[in-house]
């Protein structure tokens, strides 16, 4: 007989009921009683942040809507979360799985940190009514992750930025990418992987994608027909460095076509893009420092497997050209059509004769003719899955008289003025037009006194005059009234084309002529005067005076 004091509810002194193995609503009643005190499961709660306030090591701390367990101590992700959290960091943990609905409730969550953990398996519907389209940041690198299954990111439509760096990721399966139809960019560097899915992430499946890092993985060979179909965006942001790559002419014109047209994926990591030759481990070659090593490999031919297409070409008369149907369509079951500017369908093998078309596509105008330009439209088409792209491209056809001429522009035209212009002035400089010759003037005859000034201070005096002078030239020497005397200068010298009189401007000493002498030497002077007078009226304006 079992006897219960002071419990119960019983009145104190009161003995309470006697409770046997007969009696089983008394059980009945106590096992209900601890079920009622017992806490009911139930789904993540509306509670506060744990440890509210708390800033001791292995706690977590709420700032608004970020809630933070960093370096918690966590083995699995906390039951009791906020359901306004927008972001949620549980980086540096012991997290190994994310079990199913482990977020579930967290209707406004944008951002998950889930790095530097030991995770190591994802279950099926671990982000289930997760946000599902608002979380668009996931970090789950530097964890042990060795396989992505395609279930994996099934519930993530909106995720925009996915971070699976430094794990040992070595396979990826064909689908893993396929539900996230808005992701921008994806890092996979520092992983093991040896091949990667490129047909499973073009532009009509990922058309947001334009950074995808597989840098730092064991690469060894790249399917270049998959790479080069990819979108130019997507191609611009592919990282590929720091990966075992076998040495071929393919790969290296492939990347060389993109450091070409300055792809930030190949100009800042020129120094790590290296290649084993023969796959030697030892024999590692620098693409874009060991160029000697491609020198046989052929470009042009690597350069025509990259498939692009301008909109807009044009070809000479005769010439071939060749257009290629550029399209993210890939696959056994994608056929190719080109519509001609006559409205003719082309298909492979080509038509009559002017035109050939290939098995990937690309049409060859053999040779070109006039009635060949125009709009020439590619159509290709998956009949597996009933999707079909367009492309256009217009083909000019120049003939040989016609040249591509650049347009006669303003700054050619300011520089022909400029020159023109120059040259005027230098002509008005140098070329001026010579002046008249002046009139001449009548002589006139010469007083004594005005030849003598001549005499003395000009170049332009006369040269012969009949009167002698006053005085005598030397001491003591006297000369009669009744004789003419002719003075004459003794030299003649000539400046600058002027005639200029003798030393000092003064007469030299003279000879003492007879009459008819001096009459014989007046006229022989004056007749020399008369012809010199042109002349000399050319270099002076006063002539010269014969008396």
């Amino acid at each position: 007989m079992l006897y219960v004091a002071g419990s119960g509810g019983f009145p104190q002194g009161v003995v309470a009921p006697a409770v046997t193995a007969a009696s089983p609503s008394w059980w009945s009643i106590v096992i209900l009683l601890v079920c009622l005190q017992l806490p009911q499961p139930g789904p993540v709660q509306a509670t506060v942040c744990p440890s509210q306030g708390s800033t001791q090591p292995g706690r977590c701390l709420c700032a608004s809507d970020i809630l933070s367990c960093t370096a918690a101590g966590l083995d699995q992700v906390p039951r009791e979360m906020a359901v306004s959290v927008v972001t949620l960091d549980l980086s540096h943990n012991r997290i190994a799985q994310l079990e199913g609905g482990s977020f579930e409730g967290l209707n406004r969550l944008e951002t998950l940190r889930i790095a530097h953990n030991r995770l190591t398996v994802i279950q099926l519907g671990a982000f289930r009514n997760a946000s599902g389209t608002l979380l668009q940041h996931l970090d789950l690198s530097s964890n042990q992750l060795r396989v992505l299954e395609q279930h994996y990111f099934l519930d993530l439509t909106g995720l925009k930025e996915l971070l699976l760096f430094n794990n040992r990721i070595a396979h990826m399966e064909s689908r893993a990418l396929a539900g996230l139809g808005s992701l921008r960019k994806a890092y996979l560097s520092h992983n093991r992987l040896t091949d990667f899915p490129f047909f499973s992430i073009q532009e009509h499946s990922h058309p947001h994608l334009t950074m995808l890092d597989l840098s730092s993985n064991r690469l060894s060979k790249l399917p270049l027909e998959d790479i080069t179909n990819l979108p130019i965006s997507m191609q611009r942001g592919l990282y590929l460095h720091n990966n075992s790559l076998v040495c071929e002419c393919s790969m290296y014109g492939l990347f060389r076509h993109w450091d070409q047209r300055g792809f930030a994926s190949v100009t800042d990591f020129r120094q790590e893009y290296t290649c084993l030759v023969y796959g030697i481990q030892r024999g590692t070659v620098r693409f874009f420092q060991h160029g000697r090593y491609f020198e046989k490999c052929n470009l042009t031919a690597m350069s025509q497997g990259l498939k692009e297409q301008n909109s807009s070409v044009s070809v000479k008369v005769g010439k071939p050209m060749l257009l290629h149907c550029v399209s993210t369509l890939i696959g056994q079951h994608v056929t190719f059509l080109w519509v001609s500017p006559n409205q003719e369908y082309v298909a492979p093998p080509g038509n009559n004769g002017s035109l050939k078309m290939y098995a990937n596509g690309s049409l060859e105008i053999v040779a070109a003719r006039a009635e060949d330009s125009g709009i020439y439209w590619c159509m290709s088409l998956d009949r597996q899955q009933q999707r079909n792209e367009t492309q256009e491209v217009n083909v000019t056809v120049v003939l040989h008289n016609d040249e591509l001429h650049e347009p006669f522009n303003t700054g050619f035209t300011t520089l022909l003025g400029c020159v023109v212009s120059l040259v005027l002035v230098l002509m008005y400089l140098f070329l001026t037009p010579c002046r008249c010759p002046p009139c001449r003037k009548v002589p006139t005859p010469a007083t004594p006194s005005q030849g003598k000034e001549a005499g003395a201070g000009s170049a332009q005096s006369s040269i012969l005059t009949p009167t002698p002078p006053a005085t005598t030239e030397g001491p003591g020497r006297k000369v009669s009234t009744n004789k003419h005397v002719v003075f004459l200068e003794p030299i003649r010298e000539q400046q600058n084309g002027r005639v200029r009189a003798g030393t000092g401007g003064h007469l030299g000493p003279g000879l003492l002529l007879g009459a008819e002498q001096h009459s014989k030497l007046h006229n022989q002077s004056q007749q020399r005067a008369g012809e010199a007078d042109p002349i000399m009226s050319m270099f002076s304006d006063t002539p010269i005076t014969l008396q």
